[in-house]
């Protein structure tokens, strides 16, 4: 009989329950062997790092893992060992502040009961905190996504209102003068009322005080207070909750929340009724408000730009607008001169919508007669810029050729200061003036908002002077 070569044999140091012993005590992993009362009769050396005990043999698990007297809530050995199932939980430890990830599985008899459950605790706190910051990441960019979306919104509602004065266009005294006003308080936060006749620019001088100023780059929000139906005035201002009011559908952000670290301009301020006024004063005084409906204070970070055509002053007298809100608003006061106060821009804002309205309607404009200037100059203009710009649009469609031209119709609706001081008779200046009210009402005479009505003139005597004058519709 062939002798038994050993040569080759491995011999190993460890029985078998040493070498299970060594190989779970390299694991990252924690390994708890627990029986039926959640006593922990067995660890491997992974547990002994994670929760430092001198003895965890004969300790309850959840005493060794968060001191606690009772099971953790949604404890994962309990599930485990009532239905015999595995069950894995994340929890973040209360003693020492880490995230953990618990696997827990059952351990049974040859009739199915459930003797003891096996856990495995894995360390995943680098993990989850990459998770968190992750999920805090698109959370922030799901909030700023959605205020995109609001402002977009807002800004394409903006956009058609097709915003023609894109720069202060003038030299005269009284513009450099409004100019240098703007200069003055643009770098500032300071509340900054604009007073002026309807058609001036008000707006135009807001945004080039925002523009010029150091919250450039956020938002710059409008508000036309007299365009706004009285009973919405609070919900367009600071927003409302859903379920609010009726046709609250939805949460929607209020204009202060859409200009937040930005600017927002206040149109036509006087227009704002005296509730709002009283809730509108609170939010410049205290820089915070409340949703219609809601309860949750906001606070926000704007600045206040208002503008008015009326004599706030006036206003104040008669009790129809609020004096500490007028004076928390007139901090600086900037007045944009009407157009006849300025008469030497006329011929620059002529060419200047020319050059911007002539292209879009197909015109191409060579030459301005020196008679027509003149009067573009003479007349009062009492809708001020945006009256000149429709003039010159208007003139643009039925200029015939190159050479620039106004209808007379067009500069003569009211006794302008051309008329006034001319040698025009009494019978002419009638004549131009019933014919610029009828050109308006399209030749109408009689009924609502007929030329006889605006005129304050019966029918009969309307047409009686108009055959006399040799006016025909």
């Amino acid at each position: 009989m062939a002798k038994k070569d050993n040569k080759n044999q491995t011999k190993y140091p460890y029985n078998e329950r040493e070498q299970m012993d060594l190989i779970l005590s390299t694991l990252n992993t924690g390994l708890v062997l627990l029986d039926p009362d959640f006593t922990v009769i067995w660890a491997n050396a992974m547990t002994w790092k994670m929760f430092p005990d001198k003895n965890l043999y004969g300790k309850k698990c959840y005493v060794v893992a968060e001191n606690r007297t009772e099971p953790c809530d949604g404890c994962q050995a309990l599930l485990a060992m009532r239905d015999g199932e595995v069950h894995l939980r994340e929890f973040k430890n209360q003693l020492n502040n880490r995230w953990y990830q618990t696997l827990a599985m059952p351990i049974k008899d040859v009739d199915g009961r459930v003797i003891n459950v096996l856990e495995s605790t894995t360390d995943i706190d680098d993990k989850k905190q990459v998770e968190i910051a992750r999920d805090q990441a698109l959370k922030e960019l799901k909030v700023l996504k959605k205020k995109l979306e609001e402002e977009n919104i807002y800004l394409k509602s903006e956009i058609r209102e097709a915003r023609l004065i894109s720069d202060m266009i003038g030299t005269s005294n009284a513009l450099r003068y409004v100019q240098t006003r703007i200069a003055q308080v643009a770098p500032t936060d300071t509340f900054v009322l604009i007073q002026g006749e309807t058609g001036v620019g008000k707006e135009l001088v807001a945004r080039a005080i925002h523009d010029n100023s150091k919250r450039v780059p956020k938002p710059f929000i409008k508000v036309n207070c007299a365009a706004i139906p009285s009973n919405l005035v609070e919900s367009e201002l600071f927003g409302h909750e859903k379920g609010a009011f009726t046709d609250a559908i939805q949460l929607r952000k209020g204009r202060f929340e859409l200009a937040d670290t930005g600017t927002l301009f206040l149109d036509e301020i006087s227009e704002l009724p005296q509730d709002i006024q009283a809730k509108l004063l609170r939010v410049l005084q205290d820089g915070e408000f409340e949703r219609v409906g809601g309860v949750r204070t906001i606070k926000c970070d704007v600045r206040i730009i208002a503008a008015t055509n009326k004599d706030l002053n006036a206003e104040v007298a008669v009790g129809r607008f609020r004096a500490d809100l007028f004076y928390r608003l007139n901090v600086y006061p900037i007045t944009m001169p009407p157009l006849r106060k300025r008469r030497g821009d006329i011929p620059l804002l002529v060419e200047h919508f020319i050059a911007l309205l002539a292209p879009p309607i197909g015109k191409r404009i060579e030459r301005i007669p020196r008679k027509i200037m003149d009067q573009l100059k003479a007349y009062d203009w009492p809708g001020n810029v945006r009256e000149l710009r429709n003039v010159i649009e208007r003139s643009l469609i039925t200029s015939p050729n190159s050479t620039f031209h106004v209808p007379d119709s067009l500069i003569l609706k009211k006794h302008s200061a051309a008329a006034i001081g001319s040698s025009l008779s009494l019978e002419e200046i009638q004549r131009q003036h019933i014919q610029a009210v009828l050109e308006k009402t399209d030749g109408r005479i009689e009924g609502s908002k007929g030329a006889a009505e605006m005129l304050q003139l019966k029918p009969s005597t309307l047409r009686h002077r108009m055959k006399k004058l040799g006016i025909k519709r």
